[in-house]
Order: C-alpha cells, then sequence, then structure tokens
C-alpha cells in the first residue's frame, strides 16, 4: 500500500476536484468525498487513476460527525494508513444581509465550515500524530479572504466561519507542530466555480473579476496549485501558515 493516502473533502468538484487531480500527479492515492454528485465523484475518481493513482469515492455530509468518522474508517480499510488531509468542504450559504438572515441559515454555515473541519482535523491527528503512533503528515484547511473582508452585504455568516478556520489553523499547528503534523490553510479570493451559483450568483466571478487588482477572478486550478505546495516537502518549514490565493484583494 501507498505511504502516501491523502483525504479530500468536498472532493467532486471545484478546488476540491483540481486538488485530487494534482496530487494524484503528485503520488498520492485518494479518498474523494462528496456529498451529492456521485457522477461528479466518480469522474474525479477515474482521472486520478487514469494517473496511475489509486481513488476510492465516499459520500458523507461533512457537518456530520458519523460520516466524517465513515470517512477515515473507510479509507484506511481500502487505501492504508492516512497521510494527509485537505479539509475542503464548506458552503457560503445564500446572498443575504444579516438583518434577513435565518438562524437556520447561520447554523448550516457553521456547522459545516467550522465544527465540520474540526472534527475532521481532529481525526487527522488521531491518526497521523507522531505522539499517538502515526507517522505525520500535512493537514491543509481550505479558508478564504472572506475571514478577513468580511463580506458585507453578501456573506457576512461564511466570513465569520472563515476566520474560525483561521484561529483554529493557527493553533492547532503550533499544539501538533512537534508531533509530525503541519496545519496549514489555502485563503482563496474571486475564484471561478460553481459555489457562485449554489449561493445565487452564477455571474459573480465574471462580474467582480475584473475589480481584482490582478485583473480577473482566479481558477480552482490556481488554489490545487497552492494546496498541493502545503501538501509537498517544499513547504516543510511551513505551520500554521494562511497562504492567500487572492489575485492582491
Amino acid at each position: 500500500m501507498s505511504d502516501k493516502v491523502l483525504i479530500v473533502t468536498g472532493g467532486s468538484r471545484g478546488i476540491g476536484a483540481a486538488t485530487c487531480r494534482m496530487a494524484a500527479a503528485q503520488g498520492w492515492d485518494i479518498a474523494i468525498n462528496y456529498t451529492a454528485n456521485r457522477d461528479a465523484a466518480e469522474a474525479v475518481r477515474d482521472q486520478v487513476v487514469a494517473a496511475g493513482r489509486r481513488a476510492i469515492t465516499v459520500k458523507g455530509d461533512m457537518a456530520e460527525e458519523a460520516d466524517i468518522l465513515a470517512l477515515f474508517e473507510k479509507t484506511e480499510k481500502e487505501l492504508g494508513p492516512i497521510g494527509g488531509v485537505v479539509a475542503n468542504a464548506g458552503i457560503t450559504g445564500k446572498i443575504t444581509r444579516v438583518e434577513d438572515m435565518s438562524t437556520e441559515a447561520m447554523r448550516e454555515v457553521i456547522n459545516l465550515n467550522v465544527l465540520g473541519l474540526m472534527i475532521t482535523n481532529r481525526e487527522a491527528v488521531r491518526r497521523m500524530s507522531t505522539k499517538r503512533g502515526g507517522k505525520g503528515g500535512p493537514i491543509v484547511n481550505t479558508s478564504s479572504i472572506a475571514g478577513r473582508l468580511g463580506s458585507p452585504n453578501e456573506f457576512v455568516h461564511y466570513a465569520a466561519s472563515k476566520g474560525a478556520v483561521n484561529a483554529w489553523t493557527q493553533g492547532l499547528a503550533r499544539e501538533v507542530a512537534g508531533e509530525g503534523i503541519r496545519v496549514n490553510a489555502v485563503s482563496p479570493g474571486m475564484i471561478d466555480t460553481d459555489i457562485h451559483a449554489t449561493a445565487g450568483a452564477p455571474d459573480r466571478a465574471a462580474r467582480l473579476g475584473a475589480t481584482v487588482p490582478i485583473g480577473r477572478a482566479g481558477s480552482a486550478d490556481e488554489v490545487a496549485e497552492a494546496i498541493c505546495w502545503l501538501l509537498s516537502d517544499h513547504s516543510r518549514y511551513c505551520a500554521g501558515t494562511i497562504l492567500e490565493v487572492s489575485g492582491g484583494r
């Protein structure tokens, strides 16, 4: 079995799918988590296999602890010991001003983006920490520059969740750096993926891309390149880093 087994949550589309493809090219076997779109997940699996690596797809809601535990268990059973985790699953919620935001909308975003990510990181540490008999490895969390900008009039609840991801990443990194685990985060800016359509603004990246200092929206591949760098030994002295991929925003 490979000693480079990677879990990617939210791996069936966008940044997650791009990460799976690039990580496979770097020698990772991959467990591709998805929530609903089985066909998309299987298409990514086929691309990983075509690159010469092993891959499985695992359906599960990363806001649910039982599904997170099942993801880790199935990955270990079918691919072997886990050597890295990309905690990428997340949602923006709908574009909403705060006074019109329901408690349920807030809870849905926090449950997945914050609590689900925390549990995913915890399970990675339990398996990878040298203190607990593991071999160490990288954890990369997907944050957002919304955590710094606040996303007023659009996604303040999402921005708050990503601020929490940043704080968690830096705190956990300091906690486990001496146990062979490097915890970092990538912080994308305006990226052209279907997450905008899910939020209710499918033209958002095209419409606002020109306002980015670099002059355009970014691509999922450009974020995946940053994630894969953080997974690699090239970033071996990075821990607690929040790497922005934002075109200067």
